[in-house]
């Protein structure tokens, strides 16, 4: 719910009365009396999916240009016959969502980079590493929820649709993005490097569970961005609270960021280099999202020559991103196959073990982690009780059956139950 408050300029008066008479639109109207070169002050309640189309006709007549209007939000109005209005209009079946200019604000005002938004990105990028060095799922969560990304993100993408002022939103989107990696990135890196040199010199990063999933990140990744800048423009969208969206776009950059800061640190460069293409992935991958959904829901420029050049530019930057998704997927896809054939591997090596003994503990198999790839380096079988399998053997039955070979240890453990 909305409420449209209108200062009609001098002589305007019947011209605002006919149109909001003709669209049978509900006002109240009185008179202004400051003498400031306006007649009339209108307020308008209307829903939130109505709003861009009464804007859009006092536009038309000049209300913008020698008036304003201020449109904010309304917890309830209390009258039956608004509501019997409200009812008639919810028949209809219309999306809701919030009009183009509200939008605009909103979208402009999330993409500053203020003094908070950076020391939030410092604080979020310090308690990601930290997060991910403890390899704690509940601290890296917790960087998220403070982490401010989603405006810069939705930012750009409002200025691509309705072409803000010569793309002045877009570019103030991209610059917030690009400030915001740099800083979380560089933050990550520091707290990294001060943790090497003081705790942990020697620290092996891909043993670690959280870091090494960014290290080689599958297709699916592609699939969590995609769904969080989708998400994000929603929420934008319907005037609904972006928070909570925001920590979904947070999820796909900022644990990523943080591990390029590690993997600088550590001299890492299979997981700088990973998680750096994660981060440009999920971060092109969400600005398409983002465009596509503010597209779809049939946002556009006021003026139709500006409508033009914003589907222009909305294509050609689509085309652009899509272009660099797909060339960086290539590596999320040789990652992904690459995870499925170790998986494979990893079920035929166990089911070998457990069909040559019944004494069977544990099978541990070591990977060699590469630029792009792991590739299995040795299998460790644990068993308990006399007579152990050969390792010999085993060894066989695994480069005959996967064509891989490897070197195989048994190792045998006395267990005594009682």
């Amino acid at each position: 719910m909305r409420l449209i408050q209108t200062l009609v300029p001098d002589g305007k008066h019947d011209t605002v009365v006919d149109i909001l008479e003709a669209e049978d639109i509900e006002f109240a109207m009185t008179k202004e009396s400051s003498e400031s070169g306006f007649s009339d002050i209108v307020y308008i309640p209307a829903e939130s999916d109505d709003v861009e189309a009464i804007v859009d006709k006092l536009r038309d007549v000049g209300v913008e240009r020698e008036g304003y209007m201020v449109i904010t939000d309304v917890e309830t109005i209390v009258s039956e016959q608004f509501e019997e209005k409200q009812d008639e209009d919810e028949d209809g079946g219309e999306n809701d969502r919030i009009s183009r200019d509200e939008l605009r604000t909103k979208a402009r005002n999330l993409s500053r980079s203020t003094t908070n938004y950076l020391v939030l990105t410092i604080i979020s990028a310090i308690v990601a590493t930290a997060g991910l060095l403890q390899d704690s799922a509940a601290v890296v969560v917790g960087s998220m929820v403070i982490a401010p990304l989603i405006g810069p993100a939705m930012a750009s993408c409002v200025g691509t649709v309705i072409n803000d002022d010569n793309n002045a939103l877009f570019w103030e989107g991209v610059r917030s993005q690009a400030i915001g990696l740099a800083v979380a990135v560089l933050s990550a890196t520091l707290f990294a490097v001060a943790y090497r040199f003081l705790l942990a010199p020697n620290l092996e990063l891909l043993l670690i569970q959280q870091v090494a999933e960014r290290a080689h990140p599958g297709l699916l990744a592609l699939a969590i961005a995609l769904g969080a800048g989708t998400a994000g423009a929603l929420s934008l969208t319907s005037g609904a609270d972006e928070a909570l969206v925001g920590v979904m776009i947070a999820v796909a950059l900022m644990p990523p960021a943080a591990s390029v800061g590690l993997g600088i640190a550590y001299s890492d460069h299979r997981l700088a280099i990973g998680a750096g293409v994660l981060v440009l992935v999920n971060l092109l991958s969400i600005n398409i999202a983002g465009i596509v959904t503010i597209w779809v829901k049939r946002y556009k420029p006021t003026q139709w020559y500006d409508a033009q050049q914003a589907r222009r530019a909305t294509i050609g930057r689509l085309a652009i991103f899509g272009l660099a998704v797909l060339l960086l997927t290539s590596f999320l896809a040789v990652s992904s196959l690459d995870a499925r054939d170790n998986a494979a591997f990893e079920s035929q090596v166990k089911a070998i073990a457990q069909d040559t003994t019944d004494q069977l503990l544990a099978v541990d198999i070591q990977y060699r982690a590469d630029l792009v790839t792991q590739q299995p380096t040795a299998v460790t079988i644990s068993v308990y009780g006399e007579n152990p399998p050969a390792a010999a053997a085993i060894r066989e039955r695994i480069r005959q059956q996967t064509g891989v070979d490897v070197p195989v240890t048994v190792i045998t453990e006395q267990v005594d139950t009682a």
